[in-house]
């Protein structure tokens, strides 16, 4: 795929260029394809449970909302637990690989044994082990790579994992479409072996593990006898985390809506094609986010991590506008590449710039559990509003509401948040 192809040229061209700025012992394909697969394994199911159950298995919408919700509130839950551990955890190589043989016995339950009980299982523990790959991968490359190298590789794990997200929403299509919904479940478990072997080829003996949790590498600034971590609730008392988790809540309360009621909409304008529509809008959106997390990883630190996040931001209430102004699918599509591309400036600036707030704390992967919680509960509470604001005052109102909420959350990111010091001796160190 032209996406697949991109990433492969950028992978080559930049070899080169990070060769100083990492360990000779680390190949970074190993990354590039983790993020990948890790991606596609997570991503491969999906909407495609509702659809299997609903329409193959006959399951009532109600019995599938309190599956879906359940499991949904469950992976919720586990998110800021889950940074806790890692943050203590010297074995992440093995929680990655516990978490994809979870995820596929759970896909090939729902797909072979489609009970109530059985689903309501397999499910739940799915969502709780999708919370280990993000914060597990982040915690990975931070243990790798040194600061100056940081930004880079963090965009190019973003990258690999958009085409991922991308790459699986077509495939998944195309083996629901000519074989059956039922066959999507059992591409987890190949795309899992492929994902595991990724995650062996890492040198994990490589790993700085101090560095891993937030606390600086062993040459810096303290000897490591000295350095402990910081009490977990002190994380609370950082008017950064407690502004960027905030900011991260209310991005979300408002963009996830401007691609699922759009996609809602479609689907009763165009019932003939409105799962066709969804998949380009999908895709678009993907695309965007790569496009994005690219520029993330050559530029942030010369441009500014916060500009960076204030331009993401900025971009999705112009999406709600631009949303309103016509239902031409093909001018959706756009709009949805369009905001992709801010989306993805927000995702892959998040681990860089929580990498930089809880340096020296120890909590690192603890934060990341917490702005994750943040965000699902931001994606969750959407689905409620965003109903309910339809219902009351159709679509372009609630498109413009989204919007407003987009605005709220670009005006506290920009006032209420500094840019980070040492910004410009990144940007030095990397310009060299």
């Amino acid at each position: 795929m032209p996406g697949i192809a991109a990433l492969r040229g950028l992978s080559e061209r930049s070899a080169h260029l990070s060769e100083r700025l990492r360990p000779k012992e680390i190949r970074a394909p190993s990354l590039d394809w983790l993020n990948f697969l890790v991606a596609d394994v997570r991503g491969a199911l999906g909407p495609y449970v509702i659809v299997y159950l609903t329409s193959q298995q006959g399951w009532s919408p109600s019995s599938v909302g309190i599956v879906m919700t359940i499991g949904g509130w469950a992976g919720l839950a586990a998110q800021t637990p889950i940074g806790a551990w890692l943050d203590t955890s010297r074995h992440k190589q093995g929680l990655l690989l516990s978490g994809l043989a979870v995820l596929s016995a759970g896909a090939v339950v729902i797909a072979v044994l489609p009970h109530f009980w059985p689903v309501l299982l397999a499910n739940g523990m799915m969502q709780v082990v999708s919370g280990v790959f993000e914060p597990a991968i982040a915690a990975t490359t931070a243990g790798l790579f040194a600061r100056d190298a940081l930004t880079r590789r963090m965009g190019r794990n973003a990258a690999w994992a958009r085409a991922g997200n991308g790459t699986v929403a077509v495939t998944s299509g195309v083996l629901a479409w000519v074989f059956a919904s039922q066959v999507v479940f059992f591409q987890v478990p190949v795309i899992s072996v492929l994902a595991a072997i990724a995650v062996l080829s890492i040198p994990y003996e490589k790993i700085d593990l101090r560095r891993a949790r937030g606390l600086g590498s062993g040459g810096e600034e303290k000897p490591a006898e000295d350095e402990r971590p910081t009490a977990w609730f002190s994380l609370f008392r950082s008017r950064q985390l407690v502004v960027f988790g905030v900011c991260s809540f209310l991005y979300e309360l408002a963009d996830a809506p401007l691609l699922s009621l759009v996609g809602q909409q479609m689907g009763m304008e165009h019932r003939a094609a409105g799962t066709v529509i969804t998949s380009a809008f999908i895709v678009a959106a993907q695309l965007g986010m790569m496009a994005s997390s690219i520029v993330v990883g050559r530029r942030a630190d010369m441009w500014g991590h916060r500009r960076l996040l204030a331009a993401g931001f900025a971009m999705l209430p112009v999406q709600a506008v631009l949303t309103v102004l016509t239902p031409d699918p093909y001018w959706l599509t756009a709009v949805q590449l369009f905001g992709g591309f801010g989306t993805g400036l927000f995702a892959a600036l998040t681990p860089i710039w929580l990498a930089d707030i809880t340096r020296g704390t120890g909590r690192y992967n603890l934060s990341q559990g917490v702005v994750a919680t943040l965000r699902a509960l931001g994606v969750t509470t959407s689905a409620l509003l965003s109903e309910i604001g339809l219902e009351q005052l159709g679509y372009s109102a609630t498109y413009i509401g989204c919007g407003a909420l987009g605005s709220a959350a670009l005006a506290l990111l920009w006032f209420g948040l500094p840019e980070r010091q040492g910004q410009q001796r990144y940007s030095a160190a990397t310009a060299k």
